[in-house]
């Protein structure tokens, strides 16, 4: 079990890939405003993989804290919406329309918010299974919208990338707005009900 103490450290394992993740992210910005795509599709990556070993290493380290529970899903938002901002906005034969990239934004603003009144009452709040499942698909719409660019004429299985491009965005919306109301109907009981 994880004491006190534990929970208020900030110079963790996970928190400095998360901040590593920060960076990178900002860098994978600059190449997708320079359709940099190769880099850009590199760099996001990169990024999205930290993702992934910073909540492993949490787990299996038991370097869980209060800090890493609200800047992990921060960074997150940063690298998702920022990305699909980017790429909405670059126009073109995008799968990203700009309506899609205010749906995801929205939702990560409203869900961080929530989430950090809740951390702050005494709450755990850490991200669920249909917001992992989100975090997924809104990465491979990401990743293979930044291939099709970088790769318009290859082909994935019977599809070309800009197809499955689309494909990927259309389910990480779907996906998004789902999360979204299950979170707050989460909230909305974790606030009725008794504090721990």
């Amino acid at each position: 079990m994880t004491g006190g103490a534990d929970l208020d450290r900030v110079w963790t394992v996970p928190n400095v890939l998360s901040a590593a993740r920060l960076l990178i992210s900002f860098a994978c910005f600059v190449a997708i405003e320079r359709a940099a795509w190769g880099w850009a599709l590199g760099l996001f990556l990169v990024a999205a993989l930290t993702d992934w070993v910073d909540g492993w290493w949490a787990r299996r380290f038991g370097q869980v804290s209060r800090l890493g529970r609200i800047f992990d899903p921060l960074v997150d938002k940063v690298l998702v919406c920022g990305a699909w901002a980017l790429l909405a906005a670059r126009g073109g034969a995008s799968a990203i329309l700009p309506w899609m990239a205010v749906v995801v934004v929205v939702r990560e603003l409203v869900v961080t918010a929530v989430r950090a009144e809740m951390e702050r009452t005494g709450h755990d709040f850490s991200a669920g299974l249909s917001g992992k499942l989100k975090m997924v698909l809104q990465c491979a719409a990401v990743a293979l919208e930044l291939a099709a660019r970088q790769w318009p004429g290859v082909a994935l299985g019977d599809a070309g990338l800009p197809a499955a491009a689309s494909v990927a965005a259309w389910a990480a919306v779907a996906t998004t707005a789902w999360s979204g109301i299950e979170y707050l109907v989460k909230a909305a009981f974790m606030a009725a009900g008794p504090r721990g």
